[in-house]
């Protein structure tokens, strides 16, 4: 058996999320599982279908430039052969730029110890024209020091809890972020999320609390409060998946 690693990138725009999902076809693992067995089939007619495991589920409208996924098969792949065939009967908006040969043992989740995610905000005086897709319009301007030091009191081992927005009761909420950073470039802001793992929406309800933050609605402060008390009820809104990219997974 062979475990093979792929490096992934998507526009999340059409798509709703990673995972696949029983009432639709429109996920990235679904239309990755299916052009990649119909590529095996070739060489093995009876070929299983093979089972992607990506390293996170993005949501619907999500993007990525780094995701990771594995899958076993039997068959001994030609990578340069594969990355042609593959890319040539994916949507365009998706693509496979690597493919490598790995540790039977690798899992494209389990395996992983950190993640990088950008979220981008367009706060500059006149809306941008080509960012909407790609970015959050915020018209007020952002105090970003005091979304910076509302982030200093995000990093570190908390119970994230608050900042999730479905839990399940079986699996742990506690999570670390080693960094947070927020930079500014005419009017982009780019916040960069480093942690060992993130729950269910959970930077899309950071971000939006530190928006709160930056807009006065809230004080740099009240984020150790929020951690504290464990409700969702006081943490800021889900902001929306199209301005947020997996960046980069770490192994």
């Amino acid at each position: 058996m062979n475990n093979y690693k792929l490096y992934i990138q998507y526009d999340g725009h059409k798509y709703n999320g990673w995972q696949k999902q029983g009432n639709t076809d429109s996920t990235i693992q679904g239309i990755l599982e299916d052009t990649i067995s119909k590529y095996l089939s070739v060489f093995d007619s009876q070929s299983i279908p093979i089972e992607l495991n990506g390293s996170g589920r993005t949501d619907a409208g999500v993007h990525a430039d780094g995701q990771v996924a594995n899958f076993k098969t039997n068959i001994e792949i030609s990578t340069d052969d594969f990355l042609t065939n593959i890319n040539d009967n994916l949507p365009k908006d998706i693509r496979v730029f690597g493919i490598e040969k790995v540790d039977i043992t690798f899992h494209a989740r389990l395996s992983a110890t950190g993640k990088f995610y950008s979220y981008y905000i367009d706060n500059g005086d006149v809306a941008s024209v080509f960012k909407k897709n790609y970015n959050l319009r915020v018209e007020a301007p952002l105090n970003l020091d005091a979304m910076r030091m509302a982030a200093s009191f995000l990093e570190g081992e908390h119970n994230f809890i608050s900042f999730c927005a479905k839990t399940d009761l079986k699996k742990t909420t506690v999570r670390t972020i080693y960094d947070i950073k927020i930079t500014s470039n005419n009017g982009l802001v780019r916040i960069c999320y480093h942690g060992n793992g993130f729950l269910y929406n959970m930077v899309r309800i950071l971000t939006g609390t530190l928006i709160e933050i930056g807009l006065g609605k809230m004080s740099p402060g009240y984020i150790i409060e929020i951690l504290a008390q464990k409700d969702r009820g006081l943490a800021g809104p889900t902001v929306s998946g199209n301005a947020l990219f997996l960046d980069k997974v770490e192994y």
